[in-house]
């Protein structure tokens, strides 16, 4: 199954790529690539979550101070596992390092927001990811979009802050 990407291609279920978007300047005043992780993430497949953080890892390789590249994985983790496990339709991943920090974004295609939970020992180990989320990102949200979601978050690069 395909999909129209916004620029007019398909892009394949499961497909990943390290795209670039252009949002920063050099000295010149030229344009410099951000580096970013796009990935699209197929229907209730599970086995994109540990993929997704091995691509994350390596787009975040010389990144931030110790610490904040397993939190953004962690924090990746949960927004892809709650794409995956709470809709009946495919997402998609966007990883942005920018001079600001990392900007994460898991779109899907469902209305429906997730819910950050009061924790409760009956719960087990379902119920936490946004929690989690709003816990330890710097900044996290949601945007509603024509059809589905984003839900994105933020981490600058220095330990328990914005860069």
């Amino acid at each position: 199954m395909k999909r129209q990407a916004r620029g007019g291609g398909p892009i394949a279920i499961g497909g990943s790529s390290a795209e670039t978007a252009e949002d920063r300047t050099d000295g010149d005043g030229d344009r410099v690539p951000a580096p970013q992780l796009r990935r699209r993430l197929g229907r209730a497949d599970l086995r994109a979550v540990p993929e997704t953080r091995r691509a994350l890892r390596e787009l975040l390789r010389h990144w931030g101070k110790p610490g904040r590249s397993e939190i953004a994985e962690l924090l990746t983790s949960e927004l892809v596992t709650n794409a995956l496990v709470h809709t009946d339709d495919d997402a998609v991943l966007t990883a942005t390092v920018g001079p600001g920090g990392l900007r994460v974004e898991v779109r899907d295609f469902v209305a429906r927001r997730p819910r950050v939970c009061a924790q409760s020992a009956d719960d087990g180990t379902h119920g936490r990811g946004m929690v989690l989320v709003q816990s330890l990102a710097d900044a996290w949200g949601i945007r509603a979009h024509g059809v589905g979601k984003a839900v994105w978050f933020e981490l600058g690069a220095g330990a328990g802050g914005a860069a």
